[in-house]
C-alpha cells in the first residue's frame, strides 16, 4: 500500500506532538511508500520510503497558500498514494475528499476529542473509515468507527530501573496549562497533603500556557501557589522535548491527570508505560486500571479525594503497580499493533 499522511506537524522534538514521528515509521514499515503533508515541519529523521512536504507554517505563510499547496500537493502525487490518512484535523476531509473520491483514494480519519463540530460531522461522512482510541474519544454514532487504543511506544517510554528516583517523592503533572486541565484542583491536593504527610514532597507541572487566556491561568494558579505557602513544593517547569519525556516520567514516582472523563489521555498512557503509577479523575480509565481503579481514580475537582488517595499511596508504598499498569499499556496501547491495525483496515479498503 501506498499511504497519503495528512498531519498537523513533523517535528521528533515537539513537546506536544513530537509522538506522531514514530508513528510514521511505524507506518513506514507497513507501507511500500509514505507520502506526509503537514501543516508544519521541524526536526525529522524518517525512512528513505518516506518523504515530507510542508504547507508553510514554519515559514509563515497565510491560510490561503497554505490551501493554494495542498491542492497543489494532492494533485502533483496523486498517482504516488493509494490511501489517505488524515490525523486528527478532519477539515482537510473537507478540503481534499471530493478529488479523493473521484480518484478513488480511500479515507482514513484518526480522532481524538471530545469535541464534536460541524467540520466533524461532515468528515465523518465524507471518510470511508474513523479510528479513534477510545469509544468515550469519538462522540459521533458511526458504524465506520474503529475503537483502536493509543499507539504508544512502549520500548521508548521504559523506565530501566523504576528504582532510581529523587530523593523527595516527585509528583508530575503532564500536558498544556488549560481549564481543562483543572491544575487548581492539584494544586489545593497538594496542599492537603501538604499538612498530612511529614516528608517533604515535590510537585512539577510539566507543559507551556500557549494562549492568552492559558497565560492567565497559570499567573492565576502561581497566585494560589505563594498564597498557600506551596512555592518550592509546586513548581512550573515548563514543556520538555518529547524525546526526553520517558527521563521526565521515569523520576517521579506518580502522576496526575485531572481532565474530566472523555477520551484518554496520551499523558496517562505514557506515565504507565513506564511503570509509574497514574492517578486520574477521567473514568474511561477503569477497564485499563483493573482491580487497581479505585485506588488511582479520584473524583473529578475534588482536592480532598485526590489528597487522600495521594496520602495512601505514600503511606503504603506500594509494589508491583508500576508493572501491572505497564503491561495494560503494552497489551492495549502499543504502537506497533495499533499502527499496524490502521494500516490493514486502509489496505483492506484499497
Amino acid at each position: 500500500m501506498r499511504l497519503l499522511i495528512i498531519t498537523q506537524k513533523v517535528d521528533a522534538d515537539d513537546p506536544i506532538l513530537g509522538f506522531f514521528h514514530r508513528w510514521i515509521e511505524e507506518f513506514a514499515k507497513q507501507c511500500e511508500r509514505v507520502l506526509v503533508l503537514c501543516l508544519e515541519q521541524g526536526n525529522f529523521h524518517l525512512p528513505q520510503n518516506v518523504s515530507v512536504a510542508s504547507l508553510g507554517k514554519e515559514r509563515q505563510r497565510s491560510k490561503p497558500q497554505y490551501v493554494a499547496r495542498f491542492y497543489r500537493y494532492i494533485f502533483a502525487h496523486r498517482r504516488e498514494y493509494d490511501c489517505v490518512f488524515v490525523h486528527m484535523n478532519p477539515e482537510y476531509v473537507l478540503l481534499g475528499s471530493f478529488l479523493w473520491r473521484i480518484w478513488r483514494k480511500r479515507i482514513g480519519l484518526w480522532y481524538v476529542h471530545r469535541q464534536v463540530n460541524m467540520k466533524l460531522r461532515i468528515a465523518e461522512k465524507l471518510s470511508h473509515v474513523i479510528f479513534t482510541a477510545a469509544k468515550e474519544s469519538f462522540q459521533l454514532k458511526s458504524g465506520k468507527v474503529h475503537v483502536l487504543g493509543h499507539g504508544i511506544d512502549t520500548k521508548k517510554f521504559f523506565c530501566a530501573d523504576p528504582k532510581m528516583k529523587n530523593k523527595e517523592p516527585l509528583i508530575l503533572s503532564v500536558g498544556r496549562i488549560t481549564k481543562i486541565k483543572n491544575l487548581e484542583t492539584l494544586v489545593r491536593a497538594a496542599g492537603l497533603v501538604k499538612t498530612r504527610i511529614a516528608e517533604k514532597f515535590v510537585v512539577r507541572i510539566i507543559g507551556d500556557a500557549v494562549t492568552a487566556e492559558d497565560r492567565a491561568l497559570k499567573t492565576d494558579l502561581e497566585r494560589q501557589i505563594f498564597d498557600n505557602g506551596l512555592a518550592g513544593t509546586v513548581v512550573f517547569m515548563g514543556s520538555a522535548p518529547h524525546g526526553q519525556m520517558p527521563e521526565v516520567y521515569c523520576s517521579a514516582d506518580l502522576s496526575v491527570n485531572l481532565a474530566p472523563t472523555g477520551g484518554l489521555d496520551k499523558a496517562v498512557l505514557e506515565s504507565m508505560a513506564c511503570g509509574v503509577p497514574a492517578f486520574s479523575s477521567n473514568r474511561a480509565f477503569a477497564p485499563l486500571f483493573g482491580p487497581l481503579a479505585p485506588s488511582l481514580l479520584f473524583r473529578h475537582g475534588d482536592p480532598e479525594d485526590l489528597a487522600e488517595k495521594i496520602t495512601r499511596f505514600f503511606a503504603a508504598s506500594p509494589s508491583g503497580i508500576g508493572a501491572r499498569l505497564r503491561q495494560s499499556v503494552i497489551a492495549e496501547h502499543d504502537i506497533a499493533s495499533r499502527v499496524s491495525d490502521i494500516a490493514g483496515l486502509l489496505d483492506d479498503l484499497a
